[in-house]
């Protein structure tokens, strides 16, 4: 590829993080003229605005009447640790994993719980693990989206209707942009800074009568700290589900999911916020179908994920690189469109192969991705030129 001119189109939002991710179309630190800081969050005003993100977080993700759905604090992470610690070991474990975040959730269960009677089902990054090797009637730990390897779970058809163990799902960069079959899941999590564009640290759980039938009957065996606790006397602390948060939430950061629901009511819901995704993700695949140097990372068409679209490169040169050069010319090309403005934050995740993270959520407009793309091209041009074989 010879060195190709500068194009002409910046994106006018160049924020493409994967986490924290873009702010809804329109956002300013306006939207948050309201909130109640200063007060607190115990008080009705902090309550009921509490209580607001959980009942428009139903209502956009069409979650069932008889699901209760908490706020939670350390994000994600938290509500996906909350809901190992007090909900394994009652029976055997199937957990799947196939990038860092599902790697991790193993770790905690192998070498912090110690459970012994665990199955673990890996594939690379780019690939999914069989599905139809897992066993419903034991607990099964996923991520319904790979974030750091650009792969979903097309759909829930591989999990049993009439399953004995429990479905835990870390869905924090799908739920807002996929569809999720609620009546396959027992415990789903995520967190706001993603498919929203929310604030960090606070994370939200979604438990299904299953799931809640669960924590009172059964005690786990080791001891639990405060900040995981659902239950007290054997019965579900149902304030948590109610707004009554288990620590001191930002009133803020409530303050701007609540515009984020709003956002999201206000477009068409559910519908239109998969639609703009799909239409982010289609954008970015077309351009990929036609390059001669990128690649989605998932090979499969009906596993690539709408949201963490993970770019990997297959120019002849570049696999020819050392593991160091594959990581410096990836590298470069991060740099060199962080220094023009252009993308911000788009490099592969740390342990992923070498290349680039376009983030597609539903807060994106596909103008900014039509946009960046050209600029791909442009800075993989002066990649080449430095690494490729004239320059060797």
């Amino acid at each position: 590829m010879s060195e190709l001119p500068r194009p002409a189109t910046k994106p006018a939002n160049p924020n493409f993080s994967s986490g924290p991710c873009a702010k809804r179309p329109g956002w300013s630190v306006q939207a948050l003229a309201d909130t109640p800081v200063g007060r607190s969050h115990r008080a009705k005003i902090g309550k009921t605005r509490l209580e607001d993100v959980i009942e428009r977080s139903r209502k956009v993700l069409g979650i069932p009447a008889d699901y209760r759905i908490g706020i939670v604090p350390a994000s994600d992470t938290g509500a996906v640790e909350m809901a190992m610690w007090s909900l394994l070991g009652e029976r055997g474990i199937d957990m799947l994993a196939w990038e860092s975040f599902g790697e991790g959730w193993v770790t905690d269960v192998a070498k912090q719980l110690k459970l012994e009677d665990l199955r673990v089902f890996k594939a690379p990054y780019g690939q999914l693990p069989d599905l139809a090797q897992v066993d419903c009637d034991r607990d099964v730990v996923f991520t319904w989206n790979g974030t750091t390897g650009g792969v979903r779970i097309p759909n829930g058809d591989w999990i049993k209707a009439d399953r004995k163990g429990l479905t835990i799902c870390d869905a924090t960069s799908a739920v807002f942009a996929m569809d999720m079959p609620w009546d396959k899941l027992d415990v789903v999590t995520w967190s706001w800074q993603k498919v929203l564009g929310g604030e960090g640290a606070h994370g939200m759980l979604v438990l299904s009568p299953r799931a809640v039938a669960r924590l009172e009957s059964y005690k786990p065996a080791w001891p639990l700290p405060k900040i995981f606790r659902m239950t007290k006397g054997g019965k579900l602390i149902d304030g948590i589900f109610k707004g009554e948060t288990i620590n001191t939430p930002s009133m803020i950061a409530v303050e701007d999911q609540l515009d984020a629901l709003k956002w999201a009511e206000s477009i068409g819901g559910l519908k239109a916020l998969i639609n703009r995704s799909e239409a982010n993700f289609k954008a970015v695949q077309d351009w990929m179908d036609k390059s001669s140097w990128a690649a989605n990372l998932a090979s499969d068409p009906k596993v690539r994920s709408c949201t963490s679209i993970c770019v990997a490169i297959k120019a002849a040169f570049f696999a020819k690189l050392s593991d160091d050069d594959k990581a410096a010319a990836a590298k470069k090309i991060v740099t060199l469109l962080d220094k023009e403005g252009v993308a911000y934050d788009i490099g592969a995740y740390r342990d992923a192969p070498p290349g680039l993270r376009i983030w597609g959520g539903a807060t994106v407009e596909t103008a900014d991705i039509l946009a960046l793309l050209p600029w791909l091209d442009w800075a993989f041009a002066q990649v080449e030129a430095e690494f490729g074989p004239k320059a060797q």
